[in-house]
């Protein structure tokens, strides 16, 4: 079993990840994640079913619906969406996924258990702020939280 370092590492080190969850309405999670990870060179996805359009880029309805696939997704959502968007991640092919945990939680203990049993690298809480460079000074304070607190690898 890969430890949590070698999970984010690999999770990273792809360039074309959907954001599942992100909001028309406020600046979420999810909105702040899109944001960062393009500014830092990844091809980004906005997947929302309510949405056409998020931040002048096309938004998608699920995972599934991105042209070209995706490498791997955030997912911002309830635990009871997520378990229906893995499903979807594995349907498309989607070999690497990160369940947001901070304020609301994503992590849905049947969404692991489907992961894992369906070759999908799966990282069950956190944030990719905490290690997407340049971590920004509050995700820098969560991920030494985090290091002292014995949930996040050295």
């Amino acid at each position: 079993m890969a430890t949590l370092q070698t999970l984010i590492d690999n999770f990273l080190m792809q360039k074309r990840i959907a954001v599942v969850g992100v909001s028309r309405s406020k600046e979420d999670a999810a909105n702040l994640i899109y944001k960062k990870l393009k500014s830092q060179n990844y091809e980004a996805f906005p997947i929302n079913p309510a949405a056409k359009e998020f931040k002048g880029d096309p938004c998608y309805p699920s995972v599934k619906d991105v042209p070209g696939g995706v490498d791997a997704a955030v997912l911002v959502t309830r635990p009871e969406a997520t378990e229906k968007v893995v499903r979807d991640c594995a349907e498309a092919g989607v070999k690497h996924v990160w369940m947001h945990r901070s304020i609301g939680n994503s992590v849905s203990e049947e969404a692991v258990r489907f992961c894992n049993e369906n070759g999908i690298a799966v990282i069950a809480g956190g944030c990719p702020m905490m290690f997407v460079k340049p971590v920004d000074f509050g995700h820098k304070c969560l991920r030494f939280v985090g290091k002292f607190a014995g949930w996040l690898p050295e």
